[in-house]
């Protein structure tokens, strides 16, 4: 029997993870990796904070659930064997205030549902033996948790698909893709990949690609920025390793937190602002195409009209340094906007249903001869592995 050709479209960590799993369970396959940009993980792995999520915050028995529990393990052990840079540092999720308390006890209960292990409540005095400068009234102890270099995880996953054969090309934007008798033709700048199945690892390209295939977009990726500011030197004694909030139910996104970076160095953020950009890592990057795609979709106005309050406080938060500060305080009181200077920023590909509401599970959409990966936010960088093995698992015997 020839070989499965399979073309995967997309360069990030989870395409690269999609390709190690997929060669695993199916030696013989013949994967092609097609990737826009001149090199790897250039996007949302690219400018990731390096957190190692074990799974604490998500729905139990959701997708998103099951493979961040499994895919921190896998993760570790790709590190390890690799040898790539990693730390399980652990974490605390602070209630600032009483009224939080009840919040983070039901967080407790979900991680344990998760199945994560050694959770800890603590108190005002051992929470200050962990993180001495932290405020709040309780904590929980998340010792799961770690940091990593993704950059590296990126280069281990292309060497280990380079010493199998399969083909990445870089350069290689999809602009079409036709049925053929036997599968799928892919036109890019970089010549015309024939392939018998198609998986859709793009991002935040996802729904487009998606479209390309043929299937109507009934989600679309909504692109939100989340910007950063580094604690400068002399100050980053007031972190040892991450601090995060207890979530605010009425808000969609995490809220934002300090990461210690495993190079060296304290992120604090991110806040969760509409970029005009599907790559809008700067607040004057603008792109017309995705504007309107956002602007003219409903499911952005409806949600918009569900979170104003929201939305209004992140674009405030987005240009002052006061204000951005002021959340952080309520983390760790003594950090002062002085003690801030300018990071980094990503981009989410997060969809947004038609109704307004935010996806919060991984969607891993299969249709004959091809599986489109629609929705992959957070933690999807430390559950890559795990969404590569499912996806594998999906894929029918070639």
């Amino acid at each position: 029997m020839t070989p499965r050709r399979t073309l995967i479209i997309g360069g990030g960590i989870v395409g690269l993870a999609t390709a190690c799993r997929l060669g695993e369970r199916f030696p013989a396959e013949s994967i092609t990796l097609l990737e826009k940009e001149t090199g790897l993980g250039r996007h949302q792995t690219g400018h990731n904070s390096g957190v190692l999520h074990c799974g604490l915050y998500y729905k139990p028995g959701s997708l998103k659930a099951r493979l961040a529990v499994s895919g921190i393990r896998q993760m570790v052990a790709f590190c390890r064997e690799n040898g790539i840079p990693h730390e399980i540092c652990g974490k605390l999720v602070v209630a600032a205030t009483e009224s939080e308390v009840p919040a983070l006890r039901g967080l407790e209960e979900r991680g344990r549902a998760n199945g994560l292990e050694g959770l800890r409540w603590l108190g005002p005095a051992e929470m200050r033996e962990i993180e001495p400068h932290v405020g709040g009234v309780a904590a929980l102890r998340v010792p799961q948790e770690g940091i990593v270099d993704y950059a590296a995880v990126c280069a281990a996953m292309a060497a280990r698909l380079a010493a199998r054969g399969v083909k990445v090309v870089t350069g290689a934007r999809v602009t079409r893709l036709r049925r053929s008798p036997g599968g799928w033709l892919a036109e890019t700048p970089a010549g015309v990949f024939e392939a018998d199945f198609a998986i859709n690892c793009a991002g935040l390209h996802s729904d487009r690609v998606s479209e390309l295939a043929g299937e109507r977009r009934e989600v679309r990726v909504v692109p939100f920025r989340g910007e950063y500011y580094k604690i400068r030197p002399e100050r980053q004694h007031l972190v040892r390793n991450l601090i995060y909030p207890v979530p605010d139910p009425q808000f969609p996104f995490l809220g934002v937190h300090f990461t210690r970076l495993i190079h060296g160095g304290i992120e604090a953020g991110p806040n969760a602002v509409l970029a005009f950009a599907r790559e809008g890592y700067r607040k004057r990057d603008f792109n017309p195409r995705d504007l309107f795609d956002a602007l003219s979709y409903g499911g952005l106005w409806r949600f918009l009209r569900r979170y104003p309050s929201m939305c209004w406080y992140e674009l405030r938060r987005s240009f002052s340094r006061k204000l951005f500060c002021r959340s952080l305080q309520r983390l760790v009181p003594e950090i002062q906007p002085s003690d801030l200077a300018q990071g980094g920023s990503g981009v989410r590909a997060q969809v947004i249903s038609p109704a307004g509401e935010i996806v919060q599970d991984f969607q891993l959409i299969p249709r004959p001869h091809a599986l489109h990966v629609l929705n992959t936010p957070s933690p999807a960088a430390t559950a890559s592995l795990a969404i590569g093995a499912e996806i594998a698992a999906m894929l029918p015997e070639g």
